[in-house]
């Protein structure tokens, strides 16, 4: 075969493996973001299973979250974790505040990126939404008397009727917050994750600072869009400061409040553009509301996309996109229309922990992503 038929045959072959690379499905191209690829556009949200002890994960962690990894999800992120024990939303949730919770993490973090998925991590802070009960056990408050402990917030307004009134943090208060913000994302790093998300949403401390709802200092951290955003930016900050520069960081935000007056998607626009100019976050991890009981959410199949699609149009952030997509064809055409650069599953994973294989099998998508152990299974 002469040179000139070989280098013809080689171009054709290349172009055909780039038109069926390019005919697959949006949702199971792979993103990257900094030195981190996921081989899918399907994330597994942050949800909170309330069945860790002394904030420590167990049995049930590993393999909830194991068991989504060899679903085949592209990025797998543990539930809230916290930095504090009175940043915890319930006695029954995680922290990352001591060394032994960091090497119980591990195992999970090295268990599913073993299995394909990149390992991911939320940390947060409950604030005044603290010290309540599990949801099946019911989700008012906890008396001291009862296991539960004091709360703190941006100011000293409660949540909601019935609530405890929070104390409002001290300047020093905000510091040691940062501190303890710092020393959870190095054991997060040393735990082997490749994703630190910042929760700055559903009403929970960052999200209390930003909403002028739940926000009526008199200082540098209240009043006006930046002094109330002070916090959000020093936070990140600090994660960045021991965060390695080559690992993303996702911050997940309410883009509205869904009640007038307070923090709504002008708002949410206008900081995404200083969080893109900055060049810290990554992504914008599109949720809604949880700050004040008056919401008025209007609930649909993909009800929060429409701010996923805006933040990114508007900011020019790479953004996920959360809330009842339950579809393999809607999260098709959430990516291929580019209204955002993830799809963040719940319930749909929660129930199915498969649904990414069964997912590929309904787009016609030739899937790698099935264990060896598993592939005689193949036949949806």
């Amino acid at each position: 075969m002469n040179k000139r038929v070989a280098d013809s045959r080689i171009s054709g072959e290349n172009e055909k493996r780039i038109l069926q690379r390019d005919a697959n499905p949006h949702l199971f191209r792979s993103f990257t973001m900094r030195s981190v690829t996921a081989r899918n556009r399907i994330m597994l949200s942050p949800m909170c299973q309330y069945s860790g002890e002394n904030g420590m994960p167990t049995d049930w962690h590993f393999v909830h979250l194991g068991a989504r990894a060899m679903g085949g999800a592209g990025i797998v992120f543990t539930e809230a974790v916290h930095t504090e024990p009175r940043g915890r939303i319930t006695n029954n949730c995680l922290g990352l505040w001591n060394d032994e919770q960091r090497d119980a993490l591990k195992r999970i973090a090295s268990f599913i990126g073993e299995n394909g998925a990149v390992p991911a991590i939320q940390l947060g802070h409950a604030g005044r939404k603290a010290s309540v009960g599990r949801p099946w056990e019911g989700t008012g408050p906890v008396s001291i008397e009862d296991g539960g402990w004091p709360v703190i917030g941006a100011s000293t307004m409660p949540y909601a009727k019935g609530f405890p009134i929070p104390e409002e943090l001290s300047k020093s208060g905000i510091e040691k917050n940062i501190e303890n913000l710092v020393a959870s994302v190095i054991r997060a790093r040393d735990a082997g994750f490749k994703i630190i998300e910042l929760h700055a949403a559903h009403g929970y401390l960052i999200h209390q600072f930003l909403s002028p709802l739940s926000n009526a200092r008199q200082d540098e951290y209240g009043g006006s869009f930046e002094n109330r955003s002070k916090f959000l930016m020093e936070s990140i900050d600090a994660v960045r400061s021991e965060w390695p520069s080559d690992l993303p960081l996702f911050v997940r935000l309410s883009i509205t409040d869904w009640v007038e007056g307070g923090w709504d998607l002008n708002d949410s626009v206008k900081l995404c553009k200083i969080l893109q100019k900055r060049g810290e976050v990554d992504l914008v991890d599109c949720s809604t509301g949880g700050n004040d009981p008056r919401q008025e959410i209007p609930i649909h199949p993909a009800y929060q996309t429409e701010f996923s699609q805006t933040i990114k149009r508007e900011t020019g952030i790479s953004t996920a996109s959360v809330g009842l997509i339950n579809s393999p064809d809607l999260a098709e055409a959430i990516i291929a229309n580019g209204w955002s650069d993830l799809v963040a599953l719940g319930r749909a994973l929660m129930s199915d922990p498969h649904w990414p294989l069964r997912a590929a099998n309904a787009l016609k998508y030739k899937s790698d992503l099935w264990p060896s152990q598993y592939e005689r299974s193949n036949i949806f």
